[in-house]
């Protein structure tokens, strides 16, 4: 099988194609051959060794892949060969073939296609743990999205509108307020050539319920002044660069909370809960009730272009390596 490999940290331009043996399933795991696997931010810090994760070189890039079954290890039960799944690697997944525990995976239905389904599970599984677990979110309430227009931004967007509330979308430009606008944003938020709290004290004079924040740097405090009472700031990442200092006294006034969402750990301790939101949000995907926009679509071999894409901040929605 082919597969893209880092074999020493570095840019997307280090990265090469190799030729490899095709894997064999251990106890529990089940062989995948991948037809689509979704790209994110993370993805160009873990093979510059910037990330929470460091895995040893050699490895793939890509957490998320959506395929059919190819082989299953032993004591495996609840999927047979060729079905369709979708599943999370943490790393791996740029390749033709993946070996991943079977608690990973979850079946797709037919009417939902594997580049759809690849896309949904960081992205959007980290939005919906977020929003639904950790915020509680409830219709009617107000959400303000940061950096809305990226992968996970417009995951909160259409999340967001699914579950009924009022999305405010805050973006760089006009051209990504439009694209959330498209996708469901009630107002947005040019927060490159307006001032972040001036226009949210005009669109929610009481405050906002929730903030939904991947961004952090210089945009965590003015959003954090923004909540209303007993709202809920989600931190999600730092994609601005900075981890901002949150003041305490803020927090205190407003009797609000600032709730960390650490998905990654959250699939860990809680994989039956994780599964449930998949089915959720497939379902979603089904009614059309989210859609999961997908930009780009790349040859495997032109996964380090991809990657060049998304660090500098030129993707819209998600960026989609193909095997076939």
């Amino acid at each position: 099988m082919k597969a893209v490999l880092c074999e020493e940290l570095g840019p997307p331009s280090s990265l090469v194609v190799r030729d490899l043996p095709d894997p064999e399933p251990r106890a529990g795991e089940v062989v995948v051959e991948i037809a689509a696997a979704a790209l994110n931010f993370f993805d160009t810090l873990i093979i510059e060794g910037k990330y929470q994760y460091r895995p040893e070189p050699p490895f793939s890039p890509g957490a998320e892949f959506a395929g059919r079954v190819a082989a299953l290890g032993a004591g495996v039960t609840g999927f047979a060969v060729g079905e369709r799944v979708v599943g999370y690697s943490g790393w791996g997944a740029c390749r033709e073939k993946i070996a991943v525990p079977a608690t990973n995976l979850v079946h797709v239905p037919e009417d939902v296609t594997f580049e759809t389904a690849a896309g949904l599970t960081v992205t959007y599984g980290t939005t919906i743990h977020g929003l639904v677990d950790r915020a509680q979110l409830k219709a009617g309430e107000t959400v303000l999205v940061l950096g809305a227009a990226g992968g996970v931004g417009i995951a909160a967007v259409e999340i967001a509108k699914a579950l009924g509330a009022r999305v405010i979308a805050a973006a760089s430009s006009p051209e990504k307020l439009t694209f959330c606008a498209a996708r469901g944003a009630d107002e947005g938020i040019d927060y490159k050539a307006e001032d972040l709290r001036a226009r949210l004290r005009e669109l929610c004079p009481d405050g906002v319920d929730v903030v939904y924040d991947p961004v952090g740097g210089p945009y965590a405090e003015p959003a954090l002044r923004a909540l209303g009472w007993r709202g809920r700031y989600l931190v999600i990442g730092f994609t601005a660069g900075e981890i901002p200092r949150i003041p305490l006294n803020l927090v205190l006034l407003k009797g609000c909370d600032v709730r960390g969402v650490f998905w990654g750990r959250f699939i860990e301790l809680e994989p039956d809960r994780h599964a449930e939101h998949m089915k959720r949000l497939l379902g979603w995907v089904a009614e059309g009730k989210i859609s999961v926009p997908i930009q780009a679509r790349y040859r495997l071999d032109e996964t380090p272009e991809a990657l060049v894409e998304i660090a500098e901040r030129r993707v819209q929605g998600k960026i989609v390596v193909g095997t076939d």
